[in-house]
């Protein structure tokens, strides 16, 4: 079974909102590879304490660290940096473990485009059809299935678009199949999704970390550029899962 754990940059408001874009980073690891990954997380973590003084038990929430750090503080900013480029240099040496990014671009979107579910419908469906295919690293067996495990969010609003992409899924055809569209349901992702509270949850940490990269090399922020930490997106290239999105260079389904 594949595990998706997914957090988000951005907003997915419309009216009003302060940033132009919206993204979802799903961090995909099979079940066989779980318990690796968690440890060298937490070998990397021993290290920054060493290293930094960050302490096991504290978040590693990337915008915050940079722009709101409270007890973090203590940590000079661009250590704090320094933080985040190595966690993106450990995902990025991990076998095993694939990355899709999804981006709104919510600029001329029209007042009834519904940000929140076309971005999580995309994210989904590259799921389904990665395991479907067959192309995410790891074991491969015929008969996978995935699960999600978002940090908060809607969760009335998610998993009833879960339930409904289980029974009326339309996906526009390819133009192999000609014009309109086909009803995909959702055939291997299980269960409701099963939320987690970032603080605790080193994985859902890590996908915030890939969305937090992804938003500052669409929008960086001041001090991003200063320190040219718009680039760190890149660092993740070797896990980057381009199945989902063949013709961007970076596997970026961009809506």
């Amino acid at each position: 079974m594949y595990l998706m754990y997914v957090d988000e940059s951005g907003d997915a408001g419309l009216v009003g909102s302060p940033t132009r874009y919206f993204v979802l980073s799903g961090l995909v690891i099979h079940e066989l590879r779980w318990k690796p990954l968690i440890e060298e997380l937490i070998s990397f973590r021993r290290d920054i304490k060493a290293r930094f003084g960050f302490k096991l038990r504290e978040e590693i929430h990337a915008g915050k660290m940079l722009t709101s750090p409270g007890d973090l503080a203590r940590i000079p900013k661009h250590q704090r940096l320094e933080i985040l480029r190595r966690y993106a240099d450990i995902l990025a040496g991990f076998p095993d473990l694939s990355v899709i990014n999804v981006v709104v671009d919510k600029q001329n979107k029209p007042p009834d485009y519904l940000v929140f579910e076309r971005a999580w419908q995309a994210l989904i469906q590259r799921f389904e059809n990665t395991i479907s295919a067959r192309n995410f690293p790891g074991p491969r067996y015929a008969d996978e299935r995935g699960m999600l495990f978002p940090d908060a969010t809607d969760q009335k609003k998610l998993n009833g678009l879960l339930r409904q992409m289980r029974n009326y899924n339309p996906v526009t055809n390819q133009a192999q199949h000609g014009p309109g569209y086909r009803n995909l349901q959702l055939r291997t992702i299980i269960e409701d999704a099963n939320f987690r509270d970032s603080a605790t949850s080193y994985l859902i940490q890590s996908a915030d970390l890939c969305a937090f990269l992804l938003y500052q090399q669409l929008s960086p922020s001041i001090y991003m550029k200063k320190k040219s930490g718009q680039n760190f997106f890149n660092r993740l290239d070797p896990i980057l899962c381009r199945q989902a999105s063949p013709r961007d260079p970076h596997g970026i389904v961009r809506l």
